[in-house]
């Protein structure tokens, strides 16, 4: 292993220990605005800076677009396992990603109710992944959906028992929006929730 492979591997140890540490400052503050605007402005340093930003924009980088913070769409949602089927998911690229559909969530948010499929990164150690599509993709947000969780790489808003917190607010897009070099796990056709999603990140205005 030479040395450029050495310094990559720890510079996204870096990276996802800084992500982490982000989601960590969003279940201690509670939500708000403020804890938002904290969380934005964390995420558009780690983009601006860091060797493992999905970015190609160097210098040129000046924000993440997002909707305005809505309370209404944060919620508590009912995790109801199932028999763990196969749910291998393709790339906006080449490739696909074997995930395991474990369960479904149900939630009333903003006026609606819905259920999203529940996927397990299925390798090793695993992870909770829960990404969605809408009605604002194609237009203010990307085709292939948004992610809402994905605890392997440190997105986790909480839980208690079968309680799952979701709020929509952090709701992000996954790095093959910033840069060709990704190839992304995109969301199931499941997981189209029938109505505009306008909280979270936007593709710029």
């Amino acid at each position: 292993m030479d040395g450029t492979w050495d310094q990559w591997a720890l510079d996204l140890w870096d990276y996802r220990r800084q992500v982490h540490e982000m989601y960590r400052q969003v279940r201690r503050d509670g939500p708000g605005a403020g804890t938002r605007d904290a969380w934005v402005h964390a995420r558009d340093l780690l983009f601006a800076g860091h060797p493992q930003s999905p970015t190609e924009d160097g210098g040129e980088f000046d924000g993440l677009s997002y909707f305005p913070y809505d309370p209404d769409w944060r919620t508590m949602g009912t995790f109801v396992p199932t028999e763990g089927a196969d749910a291998t998911l393709g790339h906006s690229a080449e490739g696909s990603t074997r995930f395991l559909e474990i369960g479904e969530i149900e939630f009333d948010v903003s006026g609606h109710h819905a259920t999203l499929e529940v996927l397990w990164l299925d390798v090793y150690g695993g992870g909770i992944f829960l990404p969605f599509r809408d009605a604002t993709n194609g237009a203010n947000t990307y085709g292939g959906g948004r992610y809402l969780l994905d605890t392997v790489k440190g997105a986790d808003l909480g839980h208690e028992g079968d309680q799952i917190v979701l709020d929509f607010n952090y709701s992000y897009h996954p790095s093959c929006v910033y840069s060709e070099r990704w190839s992304c796990p995109l969301a199931p056709a499941a997981n189209r929730l029938p109505f505009a999603v306008e909280a979270g990140e936007r593709l710029s205005p």
